[in-house]
């Protein structure tokens, strides 16, 4: 017999065993596929009690848990009657969870993010827009609402962060099993699997969707790393921001408009779509191709998407947002344009501020604004930076008049809250208090808790970190490869009594992880002071294109290998969201020094303040609106350097004194308990005051008063009867626009501001004739407008008023007002007439303005 080399070669198919779970313990498999249990203890403490030590090592995965259960095992926890107490128990809660009914009235969401931080055991995430959106589902989820979100699911996601000995960082990419994750396969009547397609590049690309549970709600996950794709298509949901901008637009491609397909597919109907940053822009192509396809014309079909659209951007710089060159979007998209019934250069102006000038790039943000009628920032402040970001797309409007709002991002607190500190909390706090969690009357409720027993429960979370940071240290140091002297130098210096600072965040060079190293002298005195230990924690991951964030961790690993440091500065690699817990739980001071106004928002902050550490950061993002003198220090938001190395010392000598000065002395500050009640003040403060705040709930409310519901209530306008007043709003856009360029002033008699000054008091009185070009003065508006001059460049509006329509005829309207402008000083003022409609949810939802 001849045995031919190709008879040889191994021929293998996958096959999934899966454990049988004896019927007692089958509640453990139903628990274990909702994530429920990340939030809810007394069901992860079921999980935890199996083995301790082996599902802390699957990263606190009960999947991947019960799937390695031994049947030897599986018998002796089914006898075990205690054990199977606490399942019943733990059933019931978690039922009577999933079985109060929806709140009724509210529109359904779909809420599209590109990552979603959930659990350290779902490769999702890669930071704090993916913590923030997981944290968002699951306050959904808490406050039992219509919502649903739509993702990618990675199969090596972000990667894990390693360290070389010298302080390199290191790029592991470890498979996700998704047997061992709590996903289902989404099934179509017939039983088969759902699949969508979205064509790229000519190539039909088919992806799976997946469903994942998070307690009452559903995040719907695209899959394409499977047999029916090429090599390249499987690849496009392998990592998270991974590869170049080509690969890039074809993730977005996929979540954007495959996701709606399968939106579709599943019969979801939303009311609303939320783009979470610009990732997703491009679902509102595919909503508004179908809507062509429907029946309707590009105008009519863009104000129906745009109707029932919110874009949220979390980036406070131009470079942030993506963009792509045109010869790109005319590999993938080229088609669109013939769909929705426009030419090309009127689709790439779509994504570009300038539409004639073809080297522009197609800006997934400016898209995003284009085709939804609200937008908002994550801060306050981030709202402002927005508005004056994107006040060039508003030509006539200065910034603070552009409609960009803001809703201040949050933090889940059944996630972020230590189980001691709410058990502590609970006992002042009341019954179902966590329902009310943003009402500060409770929360002031912290003052009746006791001083000592408060710091007693705070100082075990800080030597719960210290043990996992000797831990973590002497098992990477030795997996480097560093010397034992150096690694017993370090682990002997780490005092559980010292004052612990922790920073941790994404490594980009604007966070400034380094400042605190501009003074090496003054920072090895503040180190080493004698019987006040100090101690600063850091952590975090850079990009793996950004070498300058890779630059600054190997910096602080080197710094912290020196005698006079060792110990005392600490990295800590591989940063998670496990990580994040004990740190933003067991740390005295958080510390943020982001360069002004760069920081969006930022929450790793808020986790601290829960817990009652306390903060100490640049006046932005949150700390912007949360700070407080009495519970935290701040650097100010203004700059007093144009020069930023400059600035970057006055920010680096002001920490040294506040830290020496007042941080420290009041920390150490103690009383014949070993207890510093000043600090307790501090404390205390952060919890009652600013804490409640910034609870997500507080931020799901705030998004239904702000966007969702106004939102509901204009999609519903324009899509009653068959849609009949949004193609009328339609028609009077296209109306309008055409007649716009044809008004002219006919009259303009005015206060002489020439020739004299207008006393205090007095006021100003102004008639404007306008010839309207055959527009309905119902729907224009003429406001008087005084500005202030900041500078050349910048002015702002100090005051606006409407003039009123007095008298018209057939082509011409006549407006007048009279003002006390109640300013005093010089200003520039102008009037200008803008369209209005019953529709009109604000003023540059029409974005045409004529200065008399």
């Amino acid at each position: 017999m001849t045995i031919t080399s190709t008879s040889t070669q191994m021929k293998l198919k996958r096959i999934f065993i899966q454990n049988q779970l004896p019927e007692v313990l089958t509640p453990l498999h139903r628990m274990s596929h909702n994530i429920l249990w990340s939030w809810m203890p007394q069901v992860s403490e079921v999980f935890m009690s199996i083995d301790p030590q082996e599902f802390v090592e699957l990263n606190y995965n009960p999947v991947a848990l019960l799937e390695q259960l031994s049947p030897a095992r599986l018998r002796e926890l089914a006898n075990d009657k205690d054990f199977i107490k606490r399942v019943n128990a733990a059933e019931q809660a978690f039922d009577a969870y999933l079985a109060e009914p929806r709140k009724e009235g509210l529109p359904r969401i779909a809420y599209f993010s590109m990552e979603y931080g959930l659990h350290i055991s779902l490769k999702l995430y890669s930071g704090g827009l993916g913590v923030l959106a997981g944290d968002y589902l699951k306050e959904a989820s808490d406050s039992n609402v219509d919502l649903f979100g739509v993702g990618l699911l990675y199969r090596y996601g972000y990667f894990n962060q390693g360290l070389s000995l010298n302080g390199d960082q290191i790029h592991h990419y470890p498979a996700q099993k998704f047997t061992q994750l709590p996903v289902e396969p989404v099934r179509r009547d017939d039983g088969n699997w759902l699949k969508i397609s979205v064509g790229i590049q000519g190539r039909i690309v088919q992806a799976k969707v997946w469903s994942l549970a998070i307690g009452r709600i559903k995040l719907y996950l695209l899959d394409t790393d499977h047999e029916d794709n090429a090599p390249e298509d499987r690849a496009l949901t392998h990592q998270l921001y991974g590869g170049d901008n080509e690969h890039r637009l074809k993730q977005e491609i996929l979540l954007g408009i495959g996701g709606v397909r399968a939106i579709e597919e599943m019969g979801l109907n939303p009311d609303i779509y939320h783009l979470n940053e610009g990732h997703a822009g491009f679902l509102s192509l595919e909503r508004l191709k179908n809507y062509v396809a429907g029946g309707l014309d590009f105008p009519e079909a863009r104000e129906i998407v745009r109707a029932s659209s919110l874009y949220t951007t979390h980036t406070p710089v131009p470079a942030g947002h993506d963009h792509f060159p045109e010869y790109l979007m005319r590999n993938y998209l080229y088609n669109y344009a013939d769909e929705l019934g426009i030419d090309w250069q009127e689709f790439m102006a779509l994504g570009r501020f300038n539409a004639n000038d073809e080297h522009e790039d197609f800006n997934m943000s400016k898209l995003s604004i284009r085709l939804s009628q609200r937008v908002n920032g994550v801060s306050k402040l981030h709202g402002q930076v927005s508005q004056e970001m994107f006040t060039n797309l508003y030509p006539g409007y200065t910034a603070e008049e552009v409609h960009i709002g803001y809703v201040t991002n949050s933090v889940h607190y059944p996630t972020w809250i230590a189980d001691s500190i709410h058990e502590l909390f609970s006992t002042k706090f009341g019954k179902d208090w966590v329902r009310d969690q943003s009402n500060k009357d409770i929360w002031r409720n912290v003052h009746k808790i006791d001083d000592e027993k408060l710091f007693t429960t705070r100082h075990a979370l800080k030597v719960r970190l210290i043990n996992y940071v000797k831990q973590k240290l002497e098992h990477d140091m030795r997996r480097r490869g560093e010397s034992p002297r150096t690694t017993f130098d370090i682990l002997s210096k780490i005092n559980d009594k010292a004052l612990v600072l922790g920073f941790a965040r994404r490594f980009a060079t604007y966070k400034r992880a380094t400042l605190l190293f501009t003074n090496r002298d003054r920072l090895r005195e503040l180190v080493n002071r004698k019987d006040q230990p100090v101690i600063f924690l850091f952590a975090g991951k850079a990009h793996p294109a950004d070498q300058g964030g890779q630059d600054l961790i190997r910096q602080i690993v080197q710094i912290s290998k020196e005698p006079d440091f060792a110990g005392k500065i600490i990295f800590l690699e591989d940063y998670n969201m496990e990580m994040a817990k004990l740190l933003t739980q067991g740390v005295d001071i958080w510390l943020n020094t982001p360069t002004r106004p760069l920081e969006a928002s930022g929450t790793s902050g808020m986790k601290a303040a829960l817990n009652g550490s306390v903060n100490f950061s640049v006046l932005d993002g949150w700390w912007a609106e949360g700070y407080r003198p009495d519970a935290g220090w701040a650097l100010p938001l203004e700059r007093t350097y144009d020069d930023q190395h400059l600035q970057n010392e006055l920010d680096a000598e002001t920490m040294y004194r506040i830290l020496e000065e007042e941080i420290i002395p009041i920390y150490y500050k103690r009383d014949e308990r070993g207890i510093s009640t000043e600090w307790m003040s501090y404390v205390k403060q952060i919890i009652a005051e600013v804490a409640p705040t910034f609870t997500m709930k507080r931020m799901m409310d705030d998004y239904y008063e702000r966007f969702y519901l106004p939102l509901a209530k204009s999609a519903a306008a324009v899509r009653k009867d068959d849609m009949k007043p949004g193609k009328e709003y339609a028609a009077w856009k296209e109306a309008t626009a055409e007649k716009w360029d044809g008004i002219e002033t006919i009259e303009n008699n005015s206060y002489d501001t020439v020739n004299h000054a207008l006393p205090v008091g007095d006021t100003f009185a102004a008639e404007v004739v306008v010839s309207t070009n055959g527009i309905d003065p119902d729907h224009l508006v003429l406001e008087a407008l005084f500005y202030q001059r900041i500078d050349e460049d910048k002015i702002v509006l100090r005051r606006a008023e409407p003039f009123q329509r007095v008298a018209q005829t057939e082509g011409t309207a006549t407006f007048t007002v009279e003002i006390d402008p109640s300013l005093a000083g010089v200003y520039e003022y102008g009037f200008r007439l803008r369209p209005t409609h019953d529709l009109m949810p604000h003023a540059q939802d029409l974005n045409l303005v004529y200065w008399i």
